[in-house]
């Protein structure tokens, strides 16, 4: 054990006050507060142990010899005159002390960094893992060296500092079994002004189940405690940015290419495209049998363009019947030296260019060896494409299967950026666990063959100083409660309200192969954590725990590779899910879908939190979960909640991407359970809950307004089911992009009819792309591969090749879809994909109030609404909610109707004589007023109710009930106001039924006669329901009338009439209040009325044989059909073409038009479209524009057309006409057999010379400049075929173009931060 009784000295570091630490404020993270010289020894003892604590201290005086002349020379001039004295003493004083600084300057250390104290010490405690060590009041130790030991201590005003210097040399590794930082304890790894240069790595190490656990930190730990200080700044870096350009398979534009094991006799030839790495041709010659099959070989080759790449490779045998002709074809074009000689099932392989010479050629020979390994021939070479993508070509006498690497998009796709995120990993600081090669003991080996036993940070309430930044952590995290990589527990608030002068933060962390989560926030405020990426890691990766975290900004952040962990039900997959049954009740099984299966990078508890720029990729789950919590859980179970998080306003949430998850990529609803297992709940405590709905009020009250939820520009692509689902209300969704997802974006209001309130969500400024461009890769949470697309290519799927993918999805509503853009959503023939749908197999309610204005549909749209029809997915198509959908086209955009309503075709409830049928949508479009009528009756299980609207009584609509088996079945249809209907059941009546007015305005009105048994006796009341306290006011009581003619003369007084002969009770809802916003009801309340029906019979209570025809009416137009538009629709749309991850950032949207051969022909003319501008031309040449890369939008400088005729005017163009910083766009049209302009491309961004020969279509994008752009790039076609569309988003105003830089560019993401960093 390391100990010392020095006391007296001063602290390297002040420490500031706060929480119960009693050291003194004045603390500055990261530097140095310089130190006075120590007062003189007491005593000879204390002078000796002073002398040896202060290691190499300077020391500066004159030396004898100097001090011996001094006194001579004073002897000797001791006579001389004042003058002369005063000037030798004055100059001997200035020597000394120019040396005396010159000394210091040279010495003197860094205040800002703790390696260079003076006070410390260096220590080396060697390798004994045995030694327990305690640093303690006058203990300043520098590390200097490797270390083992058993456990360190740092407590009473110690330091620890690890040893630095300035080349960054020094490479420390310290091996321990935890490390406890307690009250007035300091660690220093660098300090945020003098950042650490060298290597540090801690290891944490130890078994799970060898040695004792330390009381609150267990094992393998870095624990800070109250008082303590944990200060670890490592050198600065880029921690995760997006790709500037796309990495496909092998990085080539084609995907990576290897023959197949089973390849034929013969010579076995594969054409490469020599600027794409493109596969042409793939072809056998059984040269070893066939004659014919040597001269075709010889024909296949004369015919091969110059510079195409070869790749030949002999398959069993190829001599036999090789041709001398195809011998020198093969000699003269590739430059072969070996095909001469070739014999019996020789072995040889051979890559060469034609016409490249033997240079260009590398082949191989190897006798036939009984395919022992000596037997193979490899011949290789590297080439690269125009774009300066190397690749490799390698034929092998025996192929070998590789496997192809994941695509990597690096562009921005049909508007959207999928641009994918790179994250650097390693930092020069290091803490990591040191784990076995297995897993072992009781770490859940059932679920990982891996040691799961990390390390982990565990940070306590009142530490004095915590600040993390460019730290890496792996192997971190157990699969124990508790035991996180970066674990801030129940720290309370860690900014200026907690008394901290500098705010907590974590900054560009490393977090990968992590064995339980990323970072954990639990029960602590205020927190920064920002920059950090969390690559492969198990459970919920940022998490907030309790539900009672608020005000942590997570400003961008990437989590990537999210998997299933087992310490919460929401941690777990299907199979941990329904195996992990020991805190279940009984033999309860969990349900993985509604119980587990939640694992999300982001896991938000509580929505008072900023989430600003982060990425949240590959989870198994989710990207981002906003949950709430009905109570606070865990160890913070039992505190009071000042706000419910579900009435709590959101905090920032702006700029977020969420890509390649499952289940969604932003998900807003839910919460966890918050009772123990019990015979009445038998589920585990946090499991999944679907109690809790988010509907945000001002300062949480809700007697007080809605507050919107405003969701900011979120980019979601790729996601399996959801780019995002949204439940609640008010929220609001802009600016944001949804791409590839099975359902772009699905709104479910807060709650249902009549506990809610009524509330609205909107989306604006929007767009969503059913199937883009970016074709994906099979892999990660791309499970499933099929053609799609308008070009009904190869691409992944969501689900399978027969989901129906819909951008836009109404469940229930209200909600408000308006300047919003759909693009490519085509069906294929195993599935249909919609712009608009509906949520499949829906029982739940609907309301005619979901809006949609200012849209617009592509021109690759080939359903703007879909209904549904039975088949897979949609079942049978028959639940209640699926019969109800609706919604209103307010200005045409949908439909070309203004003020229409769209429904279900065979829905009669909703239509009239003059409604339009739109068979491929399954709907039709109708004018009206339309409201719903909510029916709940009581104690009446699987009873089917029947409604029937006077005006087609051979179209009733059967609605089984929101939920059959409930007490109080509950049916909502969608009915058209100024109309009669009958109510029927298939069974007996029930006796109590409710009838509510739900979105009726002020005398709005419908007619409803109730079936029942023609001795029933009634008491009918009405009444205004308070939903907040379930109390009744105004009770009015209905008087029955002799007829229905009375009834109807008045309609408006509380009356009904009963038609014994029919069976049917007849009264009118009309609504006596308004009703205000988005609200189900009246300003009073809700308008119920009740009848209690008195009858004995118990018969079905179905009159339809009765009621029709004597009920029958006409079917009749209330509100005239509207005009069909003409024109296209004004202001419809996004006005937003490009949707980024940097939208301070400018983007050129430029589009190429080019036709083939056939199109030409016809007429169709070639395009380059500058954001919106087309500029065409039909005859045959080349286009040519140049445009200033530094205005926004856009600044055309010149348009130059090259006629067939004058192509080659083009080269001095290229030469010398483009004036420095220039956006080239060039596109030619017809077969231009020599293009001679390959090497002028070079110095406008291509790698190499092109081969441009004979080509259909060739289609440049290039820069001229002193820099050379990522988005630089050549597309060329075979003759007589064209590029069709080509789409590219080229970035404006980079400051590598030399643009001027006239305004400071306005970063809304930092003013945000510096918002929420205020507001803590």
């Amino acid at each position: 054990m390391y100990a010392t009784d020095s006391r007296g000295h001063s602290p390297a570091f002040l420490q500031p006050q706060n929480g119960n630490s009693r050291h003194s404020s004045g603390y500055v993270p990261g530097k140095v507060v310089p130190l006075r010289p120590p007062p003189p020894p007491k005593s000879q003892a204390s002078a000796k142990f002073t002398s040896i604590r202060r290691e190499d201290q300077a020391t500066f005086a004159f030396s004898p010899e100097e001090q011996h002349a001094q006194r001579e020379s004073q002897k000797q001039k001791r006579h001389k005159n004042t003058f002369i004295c005063f000037a030798i003493t004055s100059f001997s004083f200035f020597i000394a002390l120019a040396i005396i600084l010159g000394i210091s300057s040279k010495y003197a250390p860094d205040e800002n960094c703790p390696d260079q104290n003076p006070r410390l010490r260096n220590w080396d405690p060697g390798q004994d893992s045995a030694k327990q060590v305690v640093i303690k009041e006058g203990d300043m130790l520098r590390l200097t060296s490797d270390a083992t030991v058993h456990s360190i201590v740092i407590q009473d005003g110690g330091l620890l500092v690890f040893g630095d210097n300035k080349d960054g040399s020094r490479n420390i590794t310290l091996r321990t079994h935890y490390i406890l930082i307690q009250d007035g304890g300091t660690l220093h790894i660098g300090a945020e002004k003098c950042r650490y240069k060298s290597k540090a790595t801690i290891t944490l190490y130890g078994k799970s189940d060898e040695g004792e656990s330390m009381p609150t930190f267990g094992k393998k730990f870095i624990g800070v405690e109250a008082g303590g200080t944990l200060e670890l700044h490592g050198a600065r870096k880029t921690s995760w940015t997006l790709l500037a350009r796309t990495l496909n398979s092998s990085g080539l534009p084609f995907g990576s290419y290897t023959f197949e094991k089973d390849f034929s006799r013969g010579l076995n030839v594969r054409v490469i495209d020599q600027d794409t790495a493109k596969i042409l041709e793939s072809e056998r010659f059984d040269t070893h049998e066939y004659y014919n099959e040597s001269r075709r070989l010889q024909e296949f080759l004369r015919f091969q363009d110059p510079g195409r790449i070869v790749a030949i490779a002999v398959g069993d045998s190829a001599a036999k019947s090789l041709l001398q002709g195809t011998i020198q074809m093969i000699q003269e074009r590739l430059g072969s030296e070996l095909i001469q000689g070739l014999g019996y099932r020789q072995a040889w392989a051979l890559v060469g260019v034609i016409d490249g010479g033997s240079t260009s050629c590398n082949e191989s020979v190897r006798n036939y060896e009984n395919h022992s390994s000596g037997g193979k021939a490899l011949a290789q070479r590297e080439f690269s494409t125009v774009d300066g993508q190397k690749f490799s070509v390698t034929a092998y006498s025996e192929w070998i299967e590789e496997t192809p690497q994941f695509l990597h998009m690096g562009e921005i796709i049909d508007g959207v950026d999928m641009r994918a995120e790179v994250g650097i990993l390693t930092r020069n600081i290091v803490i990591q666990g040191e784990v076995e090669d297995s897993c072992y003991a009781e770490n859940q080996c059932q679920f990982f063959d891996y040691d799961t036993f990390g390390g982990h940070v565990m940070i306590m309430k009142n530490f004095t100083s915590v600040h993390l930044s460019y730290v890496e952590l792996k192997h971190m995290g157990q699969q124990q409660m508790g035991r996180y990589p970066v674990h801030f527990h129940l720290c309370g608030d860690v900014d200026y309200k907690g008394g901290y002068r500098h705010a907590t933060f974590v900054d560009g962390l490393s977090i990968h192969h992590s064995f339980s989560r990323c970072i954990t926030v639990h029960g602590t405020n205020g927190l920064l954590i920002k920059d950090t990426i969390g690559f492969d890691t198990l459970g919920h990766c940022f998490f907030l725990e309790d539900g009672i975290e608020q005000r942590n900004t997570l400003f961008h952040n990437l989590g990537l590779l999210t998997k299933p962990g087992t310490l919460l039900p929401t941690d777990r997959n299907n199979s941990m899910c329904t195996t992990m049954r020991d805190k279940v009740f009984g033999n309860y099984i969990p349900v993985p879908a509604t119980d587990c299966m939640a694992v999300s990078t982001f896991w938000i508890a509580h929505p008072n939190n900023n989430l600003i720029n982060n990425a949240a990729a590959g989870s198994q789950d989710a990207g981002m979960w906003y949950l709430f919590h009905k109570e606070p859980t865990g160890e913070s179970s039992g505190l009071q909640l000042l706000a419910k998080p579900e009435l709590t306003p959101l905090g920032i949430f702006y700029n977020n991407r969420v890509h390649s998850n499952f289940k969604a990529g932003l998900f807003i609803d839910k919460g966890v359970k918050t009772t123990n297992s019990s015979a009445a709940d038998p589920r585990e405590y946090l499991c999944l809950d679907n109690s809790a709905r988010f509907r945000p009020h001002q300062d949480a009250n809700p007697e007080k307004p809605r507050v919107a939820a405003l969701i900011d520009r979120l980019i979601a692509f790729k996601n399996n089911d959801n780019g995002a689902w949204v439940r609640g209300g008010d929220i609001i969704i802009q600016n944001s992009a949804f791409a590839d997802n099975g359902i772009g974006l699905t709104f479910a209001s807060d709650g249902s009819f009549p506990s809610d309130e009524g509330s609205s969500q909107e989306v604006s400024e929007s767009l969503f792309v059913g199937e883009s461009r970016n074709y994906g890769f099979q892999g990660g949470q791309n499970k499933y591969v099929g053609t799609g697309g308008i070009d009904q290519k190869p691409r992944t799927l969501p689900r399978n090749r027969t989901f129906p993918i819909r951008g836009f999805q109404i469940y229930d509503g209200p909600i408000h879809l308006t300047r919003s853009t759909f693009k490519k959503y085509v069906p294929t023939p195993d599935r249909y994909s919609s712009a608009i749908g509906f949520l499949m197999k829906n029982s739940w309610q609907i309301t005619p109030r979901n809006n949609i204005s200012l849209v617009k549909f592509g021109p690759h749209v080939s359903l703007n609404v879909f209904f549904g029809k039975p088949g897979p997915w949609f079942e049978d198509c028959e639940l209640d909610g699926d019969k109800n959908s609706i919604f209103h086209d307010v200005d045409g955009s949908v439909t070309g109707y203004k003020d229409a309503y769209v429904g279900r075709m065979d829905n009669y409830l909703i239509r009239h004589p003059s409604c339009v049928n739109v068979t491929k949508w399954n709907a039709v479009i109708c004018s009206g007023t339309y409201a719903q009528v909510y029916v709940q009756t009581w104690s009446t299980q699987n009873l089917s109710m029947t409604i029937t609207r006077d005006e087609y009584p051979s179209h009733p609509m059967v609605l089984r009930g929101i939920n059959q088996k409930a007490a109080f079945p509950q049916y909502q249809p969608v009915v058209m106001l100024e109309k009669g209907y009958t109510i029927h059941w298939n069974g007996p009546a029930p006796r109590t039924t409710f009838l509510y007015l739900v979105n009726f305005n002020k005398n709005d009105w419908i007619r409803v006669g109730l079936c029942y048994p023609s001795n029933t006796s009634f008491q009918v009341t009405f009444g205004y329901l308070q939903r907040q306290n379930g109390s009744l006011s105004k009770i009015e009581e209905y008087e029955p009338v002799h007829s229905l003619e009375e009834l109807q003369r008045k309609q408006s007084e509380r009356k009904f009439y009963f038609d014994s002969s029919t069976g049917l009770l007849f009264l009118y809802l009309k609504a006596k209040s308004h009703r205000h916003g988005h609200s189900y009801c009246s300003s009073q309340g809700c308008e119920r009325v009740k009848i209690q029906a008195a009858t004995d019979s118990k018969d079905i209570s179905n009159c339809m044989a009765k009621a029709y025809p004597q009920y029958y009416r006409k079917p009749s137009v209330v509100k005239r059909m509207p005009a069909m538009l003409t024109g296209l629709c004004q202001g419809c749309g996004t006005r937003q073409v490009v949707f980024t991850s940097d939208p301070h950032k400018s983007y050129l949207p430029v589009q190429f038009q080019s036709p083939d051969k056939a199109e030409t022909q016809r007429g169709d003319p070639s395009v380059i479209s500058v954001n919106g501008t087309d500029f065409t031309f039909r005859s045959a040449g080349v286009l040519l524009l140049v445009v200033d890369p530094c205005s926004v939008p856009f600044r055309l400088t010149e348009k130059k057309i090259f006629p067939l005729a004058d192509v080659s005017r083009m080269e001095e163009y290229l030469k010398t006409g483009i004036p420095p910083r220039s956006i080239v766009l060039l596109s030619t049209r017809g077969e231009i057999k020599q293009l001679n302009i390959s090497h002028l491309l070079v110095p406008l961004g291509l790698a190499k010379p092109a081969h441009l020969y004979d080509k259909g279509s060739t289609i440049f994008l290039g820069f001229r400049g002193n820099f050379k752009p990522s988005w630089t790039k050549l597309f060329t076609s075979p003759a007589g075929q064209g590029l069709g569309v080509l789409e590219q988003f080229i970035p404006l105003q980079l400051d590598e173009y030399g643009c001027p830089r006239a305004t400071t560019v306005r970063r809304r993401d930092l003013e945000l931060l510096k918002q929420a960093s205020k507001a803590h």
